[in-house]
């Protein structure tokens, strides 16, 4: 399958956080050529074991490298139903109501999918109502918006729609946009990290006797909210070292770039990354040919910080794809997500 089909794929299916089945299926079809055991685990990611060699034997190694892309996307979840049917909602993960629009979403009840537009309301309301306020100055909150289903409380409650419920964007609404030498999309976070880690795959398992440790490739569940997922495949995962591979902002505080060249992260809003694991990334990412963008993201985080604030891990790092309108309607050079891959296939293959 071309990068560019497996990018189209991944942003079609659907991944609110714990809910992230149509976007692990797809990786699994993938991950599972290139590795020598693929399994989903207790918390719903997805793992991949590569095994390194010694004169062409698997080679038994108690600490490896857990190198992790997040399967989840910012999303919406159903806090109450109104008696006309709509959907007050609230954020799964860090987003605005900005960041969706005024747009069309899936409802993903128990026992039927519902169409929905997610609505701030009329454009021609007066200040003299607390919505018309706040989209008259663009200032829109949750509390601002609902979901006009056009169903009744009966038919939502049929569909197995009640508080919890997922709200993502619409499938209608996912399509890639081509940009000359770059994509944009909704959910580029994580999608094209995670076809970074993919490709990384694809190469690793060609080179198993250059892997300075066996390595364990996890696809994330629930990163968005709360890194539950990475939290636990650090604790249940024979790893010395975490690796997270990310979408990385691009702005003028940050001194970041829309590139191809790499963001290496060097701290963020959790703490600083293990100065070792960053100067080898650094070091990575220079070997392979490019200049990578060190950058402090202070309103930034990952599933390696998480794992290194928790003390799940001793080390970690982060290396991010630089990209535009993060959390957004997002926007990756092409060459972009094959430097990350080549970067992190010569971090896992150098000798240090």
């Amino acid at each position: 399958m071309s990068e560019t089909n497996l990018l189209e794929r991944l942003l079609y299916a659907r991944g609110a956080g714990g809910e992230e089945a149509e976007v692990r299926d797809i990786c699994q079809q993938e991950l599972q050529k290139h590795c020598d055991e693929t399994w989903v685990d207790d918390a719903g990611n997805l793992i991949g074991l590569i095994r390194h060699q010694v004169a062409g034997e698997p080679s038994v190694s108690s600490k490896g490298t857990l190198l992790m892309a997040h399967l989840d996307e910012i999303a919406m979840t159903v806090k109450r139903i109104n008696e006309d049917g709509s959907l007050q909602v609230v954020a799964l993960g860090g987003a605005n109501p900005v960041n969706f629009g005024m747009c069309p979403v899936d409802i993903l009840g128990d026992e039927l999918e519902c169409p929905g537009v997610l609505s701030f309301g009329s454009m021609h309301a007066t200040r003299q109502s607390k919505q018309g306020a706040d989209v008259q100055t663009g200032n829109v909150h949750w509390d601002d918006v609902h979901v006009v289903t056009r169903r009744s409380n009966d038919q939502l409650r049929a569909a197995g729609v009640r508080p919890g419920t997922r709200v993502v964007l619409s499938q209608h609404w996912r399509i890639p946009f081509p940009l000359v030498d770059a994509v944009a999309a909704h959910f580029l976070d994580d999608r094209a990290p995670i076809v970074a880690v993919l490709n990384a795959a694809c190469a690793l398992a060609n080179r198993r006797a250059e892997l300075t440790s066996d390595v364990y490739l996890a696809f994330t569940t629930m990163e968005e909210e709360t890194n539950a997922g990475a939290l636990f495949a650090a604790l249940h995962l024979p790893c010395k070292t975490a690796i997270a591979v990310e979408v990385g902002p691009i702005a003028e505080e940050y001194g970041t770039a829309l590139s191809a060249n790499p963001i290496i992260v060097a701290g963020d809003e959790k703490g600083h990354y293990s100065r070792d694991v960053s100067d080898d990334l650094i070091a990575a990412a220079q070997t392979s040919g490019y200049e990578p963008q060190v950058a402090l993201l202070v309103d930034f985080a990952s599933d390696a910080s998480a794992i290194l604030s928790a003390g799940a891990l001793g080390k970690a790092g982060c290396i991010a794809i630089p990209t535009e309108n993060t959390h957004g309607f997002e926007i990756v050079l092409n060459k972009g997500i094959d430097a990350c891959a080549e970067t992190l296939v010569q971090y896992l293959t150098a000798r240090r």
